[in-house]
């Protein structure tokens, strides 16, 4: 059986494998600390649960969703933007539910894209961006994040014969993996260069509301208030808690959206509309629980950052994301997967190898604060036996 060509990226996959060094550790009774996911150990909010629960016994709820019965959803999506950022947004033009912004990330290269056109990603960057462009048949530019740019693309080292093919950028601050905060300015910069080049602006922003110091995060659509190419995805997933129930949107340039819609009605229709009852719910009623969710993580940070100090691994703190990104420490900077499946094999402590964002992302680690501190410590406790042996 022959299988098409735009398969081949998609076929290695750290994360693939360091689920079967997970495997391998519980096999042989590992008490497995998982830090490799960022999926939310945080309960989905109370008002949120009861609105989907009591849509279950309305039967009109139980047939397909098609648009124009999203817009209730749609209207709640675009309150919370303009009172959250200060952006006006027509629900009708500018809106659309997704499935998750990974969905919106997946997809939109389908709509954007011809083959061979180029993309211009984030090195290291979250992993799904990569494989809608494979998808779509189109070329990767990976713009490498270095700290001493505060991992933010340096738009100049594009080469000129790239930009030439390239249709769109994606970017997304607060940025996983690495936690780093874009300013103002930066995003006007990056207005600026698309519109210059004709680019599309895609912003992933599923970390809108996680940061614990200094300024809030800043939308696209501050910077693009015209939306005049940016398009921007955002997810129920971390703010809410609600990563299991695959609900996010787009806002932005409304051709963006016509043409993502598109491509949409050819895959999926949407969400049970009882999911949406509780979206609605989330962005509408209170938001005591969103800053809940801040302060766990705030703790959780302090905690871990404070055990791999007194370790001796000095790991920079992060404002932002529920992650930290530590550079690894010699002699294992060089091969981070080699590091990371021999942790969990070793110690049962799991955590992502930088390599599995991109090729600048080698030397380093991801770990997700999905557990408490105290079990945050027996990790870091672990860890450093590990390399004490190693």
């Amino acid at each position: 059986m022959q299988f098409a060509n735009r398969l081949e990226p998609l076929q290695a996959n750290v994360f693939a494998d360091m689920d079967r060094a997970k495997a391998r550790a519980r096999a042989v009774g590992r008490d497995v600390i998982d830090l490799s996911l960022g999926s939310s150990d945080l309960p989905t909010p109370p008002h949120v649960l009861e609105a989907i629960a009591h849509s279950l016994a309305d039967s009109s709820t139980h047939g397909y969703l098609l648009f124009h019965g999203t817009r209730s959803f749609r209207q709640a999506a675009a309150q919370w933007y303009t009172q959250k950022f200060g952006v006006a947004v027509d629900p009708e033009t500018e809106v659309l539910p997704l499935i998750g912004s990974q969905e919106g990330t997946a997809h939109l290269p389908l709509a954007v894209l011809n083959p061979g056109d180029f993309a211009l990603l984030q090195d290291p960057g979250y992993p799904s961006h990569a494989g809608g462009v494979y998808l779509a048949s189109g070329q990767i530019y990976p713009m490498p994040l270095r700290a001493e740019h505060n991992f933010l693309p340096v738009f100049e080292e594009i080469p000129p014969h790239v930009l030439a093919q390239s249709r769109m950028m994606v970017l997304s601050y607060p940025h996983n993996p690495t936690t780093a905060i874009a300013p103002l300015s930066f995003f006007q910069k990056a207005v600026a260069f698309c519109q210059q080049h004709n680019l599309v602006l895609v912003h992933d922003f599923p970390y809108a509301d996680l940061y614990f110091e200094g300024e809030a995060p800043v939308s696209v659509l501050q910077a693009d208030p015209d939306k005049s190419v940016s398009i921007e995805f955002f997810t129920m997933s971390k703010s809410y808690n609600m990563g299991g129930f695959r609900v996010g949107y787009a806002i932005g340039n409304a051709d963006l959206i016509r043409a993502l819609r598109q491509v949409k009605a050819a895959v999926d229709f949407n969400q049970y509309r009882g999911i949406l009852n509780g979206a609605i719910a989330a962005l509408t009623q209170s938001q005591e629980g969103v800053q809940a969710v801040i302060e766990t993580f705030r703790q959780r940070r302090d905690a871990f950052i404070t055990a791999l100090h007194e370790i001796g691994w000095q790991v920079p703190t992060p404002t932002a994301t529920m992650y930290v990104w530590a550079k690894l420490p010699e002699p294992w900077v060089a091969d981070s997967i080699k590091f990371c499946t021999q942790l969990v094999e070793a110690t049962g402590v799991a955590v992502a190898p930088g390599a599995g964002f991109g090729k600048s992302g080698e030397g380093y680690l991801r770990f997700a604060l999905v557990h408490e501190p105290e079990i945050l410590k027996i990790a870091v406790k672990r860890m450093a036996e590990f390399m004490e042996i190693h």
